[in-house]
């Protein structure tokens, strides 16, 4: 399954590619055209100079009658080329992934928190973490989002069966998800960019609310018209002419001071808003059943004008302000037609009418984009199942359960069964032998799930609750903390939890590692003693064997399991496989005289 998830991206890059060199010659001959159009032109109009200047001014007029479509077929050209060329680069970064190479993806390092309930213990966000392996977000609203949904995942069943289908469904659409990334990825949005647009709508209207203006900005064209027509026939001079013209310049510059703050807010914006037209106009078109999508699709059709097109309107006006850079803007267009004071009443006249509701309807792209990255990993990973859910507090039963960071070569699956509350399995291993990968395996596929997307596993089973772990508590030199004490207070944070009526799922590996054999193996025992009476269930790794002796104390809420290690030959297997029972060999001593270490 896995290589034709592979050979559909190559194959799409491979077409690509193709597609994008046609392209790129296309416009290296239309370049050509333009260049002999331009001195075909002005060889001509020297050539005929003495023949006129009403022939000179038609070869001119031809010559940019010419140009001016070859332009426009170049500008289309290029635009199309940077499509097919990013198209190729999302295949490749998904080939990529495949081979677990996700370096073209962003982990969200900035996201990692020691004191988190999982997520610091589960690699959750970082460089090749399960957010990075997933994370394909084009827009800063859609990481934060899919970030939230993995910090808290859901716990309502309803809502989680809910992203179930949502996820599903998209996943059997990989050209409409493309086509979304692509966009998305033409124009990528820094994170200022929607605060300066949040900004630009919370502004108060620059000139439309006056009276003044709005009538001057049609009066000023027709006023010209008489001044170059009383100028035409001499009724005022060429001096006087010239202060027309500078009175004009001042009028057309005199607002320029908030005119410039308007353009330093949305005038760079043209690039991120077209992509955010073109994002919501894919969704706009595309056709959707489950009940999630269709109820994001509605906050695009609330509106009587689509909300694409509105997106779409203000990118225009944002591009024609942005034109006031241009120095002919400035000393022809501002004192002819006063063109900046008319693109400002234009945008002050859609922000009053669109500003709020359209800020809205591009925030709600950051949900289609986590759902898209969600379901593009449905998508790359067929053989991975969509759980099933039960209020059964509390049930976790998995069949062939692995990493999805693993490659799959080398992955070792186990079951698991939990079908208890309160209830703990408690593994005893060796070093090595797989305890540790064990736990994550199962805390990543429990936050998946709970994600609403697929998991790694033939089959798994569960009721959503709170994931706790403690499988990498360290100490911390700025809090003067010792790693005992920081152990401790996240065993408080459980405690406290669970005293306060919360469902937990509980995993832990070596509890009270920072303290003294003695200490520790009956911290360990009275701390499993007391989950139990707070009904609690979890998994915990240890290397004390009389941990195991907790389960003919409490037959039927405790189980024994471990990871076995073998010496062969004077050389040490692993099977990796989870097995009933205590462990019966140990591999601290084999290891310590294999290095040379006399005991």
């Amino acid at each position: 399954m896995q290589e034709k998830i592979k050979q559909y991206f190559l194959s799409r890059l491979q077409n690509t590619q193709q597609s994008a060199e046609k392209v790129r010659r296309n416009i290296y001959y239309l370049g050509t055209v333009r260049l002999l159009i331009v001195v075909g032109t002005i060889a001509l109009s020297w050539f005929f100079r003495t023949q006129g200047t009403f022939i000179v001014a038609g070869i001119l007029f031809l010559g940019v009658v010419l140009f001016l479509p070859v332009l426009q077929q170049w500008n289309r050209l290029q635009k199309r080329k940077q499509y097919l060329e990013t198209s190729a680069e999302c295949d490749k970064n998904e080939s990529d992934a495949l081979d677990y190479r996700f370096d073209a993806f962003d982990g969200a390092s900035e996201r990692i928190q020691t004191l988190h309930p999982f997520g610091f213990d589960l690699d959750i966000f970082g460089n090749h973490s399960l957010f990075q392996a997933i994370n394909r977000t084009v827009t800063v609203y859609g990481k934060q989002i899919l970030a939230h949904w993995f910090e808290k995942p859901e716990l309502s069943i309803e809502l989680i069966e809910d992203q179930q289908q949502a996820v599903k469904e998209l996943s059997n659409k990989p050209d409409f998800m493309h086509h979304f990334q692509v966009i998305g990825r033409m124009n990528r949005e820094n994170d200022s960019d929607m605060q300066e647009i949040e900004e630009f709508v919370a502004q108060p209207a620059c000139i439309r609310r006056s009276r003044w203006w709005q009538m001057l900005h049609f009066a000023f064209p027709l006023l010209w018209i008489i001044v170059v027509f009383l100028y035409i026939y001499k009724i005022i001079s060429p001096f006087q002419l010239i202060i027309i013209y500078i009175l004009a310049l001042i009028i057309s510059e005199s607002r320029a001071k908030r005119i410039n703050q308007l353009h330093a807010r949305i005038g760079k914006k043209v690039a991120i808003l077209t992509s955010y037209s073109r994002l919501i106009r894919a969704i706009e078109q595309e056709s959707f059943e489950s009940e999630t999508l269709l109820k994001l699709q509605s906050h695009y059709r609330k509106e009587e004008k689509p909300v694409s097109a509105i997106i779409s309107q203000l990118a225009r006006l944002a591009g024609e302000l942005e034109q006031r850079s241009n120095l002919m803007v400035h000393v022809i267009f501002n004192p002819l037609c006063l063109w900046d004071i008319h693109k400002t009443i234009q945008i002050d006249r859609w922000r009053e009418c669109y500003g709020g509701q359209a800020i809205d309807r591009i925030k709600t792209l950051g949900e289609w984009d986590a759902f898209i990255s969600l379901a593009t990993f449905a998508f790359t990973h067929p053989d991975y199942a969509f759980p099933e859910l039960t209020s059964d507090y509390f049930t976790l039963e998995g069949k062939n359960l692995g990493h999805p960071l693993m490659k799959r070569e080398t992955c070792v699956r186990n079951d698991i069964d939990m079908v208890k509350q309160p209830y703990f399995l408690i593994i005893t291993g060796a070093n090595m032998s797989g305890k540790s990968t064990y736990l994550r395996t199962i805390g990543v596929n429990f936050v998946l799930a709970c994600l609403g997307a697929p998991v790694c596993a033939d089959a798994l089973r569960l009721s959503p609750a709170g994931l706790v772990t403690g499988l990498r508590t360290s100490d911390s030199l700025n809090d003067n903390e010792s790693y005992f004490f920081a152990e401790l207070k996240r065993l408080k944070m459980i405690i406290d939890r669970l005293e306060a009526g919360e469902k937990l799922f509980i995993i832990l590996d070596e509890i009270l590692k920072g303290t003294n054999s003695v200490d520790k193996q009956k911290g360990s025992i009275a701390l499993i003693q007391q989950f139990i009476r707070l009904q609690a269930s979890g998994i915990i790794a240890t290397h004390d064997l009389l941990l195991g002796n907790l389960e003919a104390e409490f037959p039927d809420r405790v189980k024994n399991y471990h990871f076995e290690a073998d010496i062969i030959n004077d050389e040490l297997s692993f099977s990796y496989r989870l097995q009933e029972g205590i462990v019966q060999n140990m591999n601290a001593s084999f290891l310590m005289k294999k290095m040379g270490i006399t005991l």
